[in-house]
């Protein structure tokens, strides 16, 4: 089955690794993918007479079409998401963790046969734009068209960066191999959605590899994406002395003309895409997007940190998503996206929870049935997690360095989660240290991106819970060596803008307001503002804060209250999460820790 590709594929390597997974998986035939937009216009095709795709108006929306998953396969499936390190200690506490051998036979009798009446797709792919030297290759064998036309949205896919990985001669590229796990015998009619109630995604560091078996959806199917941009780019950050981590990139110009770069991560679903994209509402402020998910950040030689974002698209939240909110992704999605698990409406539009007020009369929801407003007790008509992927080249508001080589350079880095107290809208660590110990400390309300109750409060630090590759102790570590490789590092903020009152209301209105933090951040760095030291960090004098209109100087000092009695509970609470790490944690949160315990006894 190979044969017709290899004067295609000039890599022994991959020629090798593709000959042995055809003969385990026995697919019925084989593609290459090129990457054009013919073949992703045929694959669209193909799909819609399946019925997996459904063409939207091509009026209103062209290009456009939806999907409609499996009710089993909505999410990232945590707990079938394994880190197989070849020694348990290296995933630590905060990652399932299986040994590779023991992973690899339990997996083997899954996989053998698994594309038997269906083709395999090679995808391969380059995280990162083709002509950076920090950009990195892959390849990812699918048995989904479905898979090959988000990745063709999300990377660069097809010639282009099977060129790079034939010109590496023998380098590295990470191996991927995603089956739905659902063979077709003959005879069998095939599901629009194929996929197996036995999930699992297997990541194994020291050889590179990822192995999804089952699922269909996003992330779990989208090698590229958390899998290949995060868990394993994280250990080969760890080893090359860069970092891979779960952050938007953007840029803020002032009136004057200058430009700031700023890298921010959020657990999902907490505002990423709508802060990349922000429309700014303060006059001659602008903000231009790098990327709303993933961020690359290496040591440049001017002793910055520079940032590449490694995707190609945006993989988007679509409940919540509205024009009053976040225009400009609304703007990104109105050709040539892919949409899944959002309702139909009548005239082949699409609609979900928050795009508007009130829905357009009677919907298809994304189960495919018919869904009234007028009808009490329903479920949602879009899945809470349901997406849009779309091209980065879209975007109206996309930076003009969003493709650079060689990135762009950090003025500042922000974490942040959704919690209704304790955490101010802003607060500014006293140095690099005290900023990587925020990080550490991050926790948020729980959202329908992942598995677990909707709105508990659990810890994801920096934003990466679900997708470090390697101990999370370790990361820290990691991250409190950068003063070493770096000499010029951007400030670190936490931001938080889902406080609430009493009754339940928010105190900060947030989307573009947001640009006012933002501001602030920008002249701190510039260093035309002052700060309030408080026991959580620096905050905003209310003189030095460009306050919202109508936002009264008490509203102002509850959104940066610090009540001792309260962040003693969350400290203890903070203690005890770290305990779990042992005599792995690094000596630096520890401190921190105790800086912070003293603060709040003064």
């Amino acid at each position: 089955m190979l044969d017709k590709y290899s004067n295609q594929i000039f890599h022994a390597d991959a020629l090798a690794w593709i000959a042995e997974q055809i003969t385990i998986l026995q697919p019925d035939s084989v593609y290459l993918c090129t990457g054009s937009q013919a073949e992703y216009s045929q694959l669209c095709q193909e799909l819609v007479q399946k019925g997996t795709l459904i063409p939207l108006s091509q009026n209103s929306l062209p290009g456009c079409y939806l999907a409609r998953s499996a009710p089993s396969d909505v999410a990232r499936v945590e707990k079938q998401t394994f880190i197989c390190s070849e020694h348990k200690n290296d995933a630590g506490p905060t990652n399932n963790w299986m040994a590779p051998r023991e992973m690899r036979a339990k997996l083997l009798p899954l996989l053998s046969g698994a594309m038997r009446g269906r083709t395999m797709y090679i995808i391969p792919y380059c995280m990162g734009p083709l002509e950076s030297p920090f950009s990195k290759l892959g390849i990812e064998l699918s048995d989904s068209a479905y898979v090959v036309l988000n990745m063709k949205i999300m990377t660069r896919m097809g010639n282009e960066a099977l060129k790079e990985l034939n010109n590496s001669a023998n380098g590295c590229f990470v191996k991927g191999i995603h089956t739905v796990g659902a063979p077709l015998e003959d005879g069998d009619k095939d599901s629009t959605w194929p996929c197996n109630e036995t999930k699992y995604i297997a990541h194994f560091p020291e050889s590179q590899t990822i192995i999804s078996y089952g699922s269909g959806y996003g992330g779990n199917a989208l090698l590229g994406k958390k899998c290949f941009a995060l868990r394993i780019a994280s250990v080969l950050g760890r080893d090359e002395g860069w970092l891979a981590e779960h952050m938007l990139i953007l840029a803020i110009t002032n009136p004057a003309g200058q430009k700031k770069y700023i890298a921010a991560a959020f657990p999902s679903a907490c505002g990423k895409t709508n802060l990349a994209m922000l429309r700014s509402t303060l006059p001659g402020w602008k903000v231009e997007t790098v990327g709303d998910d993933i961020a690359w950040i290496r040591p440049g030689k001017d002793g910055r940190l520079w940032a590449i974002n490694p995707e190609n698209g945006f993989f988007g939240v679509a409940p919540g998503t509205s024009y009053s909110n976040n225009p400009t992704a609304m703007d990104t999605i109105q050709s040539n996206t892919l949409f899944t698990n959002v309702a139909l409406t009548e005239d082949l539009n699409v609609w979900w929870e928050g795009k508007s007020k009130q829905p357009p009369g009677s919907l298809i929801d994304w189960k495919g049935n018919y869904w009234n407003p007028q009808i009490s007790n329903q479920q949602p008509a879009a899945h809470p997690n349901s997406r849009f992927t779309a091209p980065l080249s879209q975007c109206p508001t996309a930076d003009p360095a969003w493709e650079n080589a060689e990135g762009v350079p950090l003025s500042a880095i922000l974490f942040g989660g959704r919690r209704k107290r304790n955490i101010p809208l802003v607060v500014e660590a006293f140095d690099w240290a005290h900023g990587v110990t925020l990080g550490a400390c991050i926790s948020s309300e729980q959202t329908a991106a992942a598995e677990g109750v909707i709105g508990t409060l659990r810890h994801d630090p920096f934003a990466m819970l679900p997708f470090c590759g390697y101990n999370m102790a370790d990361y820290f570590a990691h991250w409190l060596s950068m003063p070493k490789r770096a000499h010029k590092l951007p400030k670190i903020y936490q931001v938080n803008w889902f406080l609430q009152n009493s009754d339940g209301e928010y105190l900060w209105p947030g989307f573009g307001e947001n640009i006012r933090v933002l501001k602030w951040i920008f002249e701190r760095d510039e260093g035309k503002v002052s700060a309030l030291e408080t026991p959580l960090g620096k905050i905003p004098h209310w003189n030095d804060f460009e306050i919202p209109e109508g936002l009264s100087q008490q509203q102002f000092n509850l959104l940066f209250e610090c009540d001792k009695s309260s962040w003693k509970t969350e400290l203890a609470d903070i203690q005890s999460y770290m305990a779990m790490f042992g005599d792995r944690l690094p000596s630096g949160i520890r401190e921190q820790i105790t800086l912070l315990e003293q603060r709040l006894t003064l």
